[in-house]
């Protein structure tokens, strides 16, 4: 186990079902129980459970709560209905990604909204800031000590969570519904991070281990295996999912991310970055975040320049992996657009390979 790093809520059932630990955003984090390829398969063939407590929740609440997360994202969030999410990049004033989250429409005026753990002081700060800028009646809570939370994932998930006894198969993508355990009310989020059919589910810490092992129990015939964070990583990439800190930063906009459909500059109330935004519609992208496969073995890791056919640095590796679907390694980098059509390589271990670019996602 790491040091110096938080434990999640559910840290001694993840020791007793063999978790090998990493420190993730300063958790403690499960990074695989067997092999990061077997848990992988089993996601997209069959369902996997992964432990993703660390993320953090905010509950926004107040008469003017839809104005003020109109005016902080670039999505269209305020008019959101009941059981609604929605996901969006919260921008700076330049364009860049401070961080990309899910907003819950819980009620009228009260929303939940899920952050990255390792954003999670940056993004209250900024929230608070932004609330004391604009003089809106709204309230913002930390509540995510309050909170586990398990993701679902594959092409079983459903069918586990029937036989758990919910009734999900009426939940479209992206709505929520609330569920009973043991007492106490489970919210049921039919949402992931996988490429595949999935659901979140917010509880407290107090059932969340019980909550794990029922579904464990629920899932056995199903073929549900728990799934740590290097399975989640590579099924992101695969699935062409952005990480904060990787394909989004406060250097990477969304556009230059390929999220141009989050950004509705078509919104009634202006909202951060909307400007800045605009400039980089109107004026084109320098650079662009794109997805490759490579031959061989070699992955090509966070860092590595890409090379244009002279020789010149044209871009960067924002994150590899090796994908199980596609039998080979896989990756995004963030390229210069003038170099796209050219023939463009990746130095590894004083080999060249060559990247084939791909539109994700990769694995379809």
């Amino acid at each position: 186990m790491t040091d110096q790093a938080k434990n999640i809520p559910l840290q001694a059932f993840h020791q007793q079902h063999g978790a090998r630990f990493v420190n993730f955003g300063g958790w403690n984090m499960p990074v695989q129980y067997t092999s990061i390829l077997e848990e992988h398969r089993v996601v997209r063939q069959k369902a996997g459970l992964f432990d993703v407590s660390h993320m953090g929740e905010f509950f926004l609440g107040g008469s003017e709560a839809a104005t003020f997360l109109d005016r902080l994202l670039v999505n269209r969030t305020g008019q959101l209905p009941v059981g609604k999410a929605i996901y969006s990049p919260m921008c700076d004033a330049t364009g860049g990604v401070i961080d990309d989250l899910i907003v819950y429409c819980l009620a009228q005026d009260h929303y939940l909204i899920c952050v990255n753990a390792s954003n999670r002081e940056k993004d209250y700060a900024w929230m608070q800031d932004r609330i004391q800028a604009w003089k809106l009646s709204v309230e913002l809570n930390d509540r995510s000590d309050d909170y586990a939370l398990l993701a679902l994932q594959g092409p079983l998930a459903a069918k586990i969570l029937t036989d758990l006894g919910w009734s999900v198969s009426g939940l479209k993508r992206f709505w929520h519904q609330v569920f009973n355990f043991q007492g106490e009310s489970v919210r049921v989020c039919r949402t992931g991070y996988t490429g595949e059919d999935g659901f979140e589910l917010y509880s407290s810490p107090a059932v969340a281990e019980q909550l794990a092992s029922k579904l464990l129990e629920c899932g056995q015939p199903s073929g549900l295996q728990l799934c740590g964070l290097g399975a989640r990583d590579s099924l992101r990439l695969e699935a062409g999912l952005p990480l904060y800190g990787h394909e989004l930063s406060e250097n990477i906009s969304p556009l230059m991310a390929g999220l141009a459909w989050t950004v509705k500059f078509d919104k009634a109330d202006d909202f951060m970055g909307k400007s800045a935004l605009a400039n980089q519609k109107e004026e084109g992208l320098s650079q662009q975040v794109v997805h490759f496969t490579l031959e061989g073995k070699r992955i090509a890791r966070e860092g590595t320049p890409i090379r244009s056919a002279d020789g010149q640095t044209v871009g960067s590796v924002l994150s590899g992996s090796y994908s199980p679907t596609c039998d080979c390694p896989i990756g995004s980098a963030l390229i210069d657009v003038d170099a796209l059509k050219q023939t463009l390589t990746v130095d590894l271990r004083k080999h060249s390979a060559q990247l084939r670019l791909k539109k994700a996602p990769l694995h379809k």
